[in-house]
């Protein structure tokens, strides 16, 4: 199986993938590419959340040519989706996008593949194969059935070798089902095949609340089989959301660190203080830091002082006031309507020494 770390590296933009390189989050925009000003507005949004890649739509040749126009004010990586047309993707390269997201089998004939890949060729820049379980060819699943994952990895396979035939070979993969198990269980077929870098997450995956668990259980799995270059969680919400749950999968399995992580107890009824506020809080503020922190919240005197000090800085409560730590060590112990500010007073001075 290629891991991450053997994967094949691609450039987009000068941001690296594949190759043990860092795993990116990405997102797409969910106004009209036509709209240049929504679109920029949008793209600075989620760079501001921690977006590193921003796909567009481009469904017209008036999407195409507005790509040239958002290309001139943001610096961001851009990524063209292009289905059916080749002629297109030929517009979006030509606009200066940094990667494109096609189908190999819906653009045209294999000469129409060869005139896209010979263009992005020549500005140097990859193209991303994506493979989702509703668009199979109609042979694919008379074969198999069902887009099974043996299907979907068939159909990464066959478009990623035309490209190979061709002599492109800055290609990265994503093999996409809603189906959480049976992603799983494609991505680990195509890496046991292929070394092209990998795009993961759960297609459909849902509204914020759901979807986010389920991208969480999809992205997670495949991850921890050290498997996925690159992720998006793909929700039906504001796509900056979909950002926030990226950065928080990433910072959850341990592979990125992104500010502060917030340790916090469940709410049970030896609690004294209003926990669920405090953490609330604690989140709130926490957001506006940039430092990879361990903040702990603890409720009680049962898990919280030892979870404390785990921590690089902490609060175990008690009933009406809590323990403020740092590093293992208590610094003081503080009137519950205090800890909050407390607790990043004391962050922001260590910060200044």
């Amino acid at each position: 199986m290629f891991t991450r770390n053997e994967t094949r590296r691609i450039f987009v933009r000068g941001v690296p993938i594949g190759g043990g390189s860092p795993v990116t989050v990405q997102s797409m925009t969910s106004t009209d590419t036509r709209d240049v000003e929504k679109t920029v507005l949008q793209i600075q949004a989620l760079v501001a959340a921690g977006c590193e890649m921003v796909r567009l739509a481009v469904p017209n040749r008036e999407a195409a040519l507005a790509l040239a126009e958002i290309r001139r004010v943001v610096e961001t990586p851009l990524i063209a989706d292009i289905h059916f047309d080749h002629n297109l993707a030929l517009m979006a390269i030509e606009a200066g996008v940094d990667k494109l997201r096609i189908n190999p089998g819906n653009i045209g004939a294999a000469s129409k593949v060869r005139e896209v890949a010979a263009a992005a060729r020549e500005r140097g820049i990859p193209i991303r194969v994506g493979v989702n379980a509703g668009s199979l060819k109609a042979e694919l699943l008379e074969r198999f059935g069902r887009p099974s994952p043996e299907a979907l990895v068939e159909s990464a396979i066959e478009e990623v070798d035309l490209l190979d035939d061709l002599g492109f070979t800055d290609v990265c993969v994503s093999i996409k089902s809603s189906n959480v198990t049976e992603t799983i269980e494609a991505y680990t077929l195509f890496a046991e095949r292929r070394n092209n870098p990998l795009h993961i997450g759960i297609t459909e995956a849902g509204t914020l609340r759901y979807g986010v668990i389920k991208s969480a259980c999809g992205i997670g799995a495949i991850l921890s089989r050290q498997i996925g270059d690159t992720i998006r969680v793909s929700l039906t919400a504001d796509p900056v959301e979909e950002v926030f749950a990226g950065i928080s999968i990433l910072k959850a399995m341990g592979i990125r660190k992104y500010g502060p992580e917030i340790i916090s107890c469940p709410s049970c009824g030896r609690t004294e203080i209003d926990i669920i506020e405090l953490a609330g809080e604690v989140e709130r503020r926490a957001a506006l830091l940039r430092e990879p922190l361990t903040l702990a919240v603890m409720g009680c005197v049962v898990n919280g002082p030892g979870e404390a000090r785990e921590a690089d800085y902490g609060i175990a409560g008690g009933k009406g006031f809590g323990l403020l730590f740092r590093k293992g060590e208590v610094v003081s112990k503080v009137e519950e309507k205090d800890l909050v500010d407390e607790l990043f007073a004391l962050i922001e001075r260590d910060g200044r020494e």
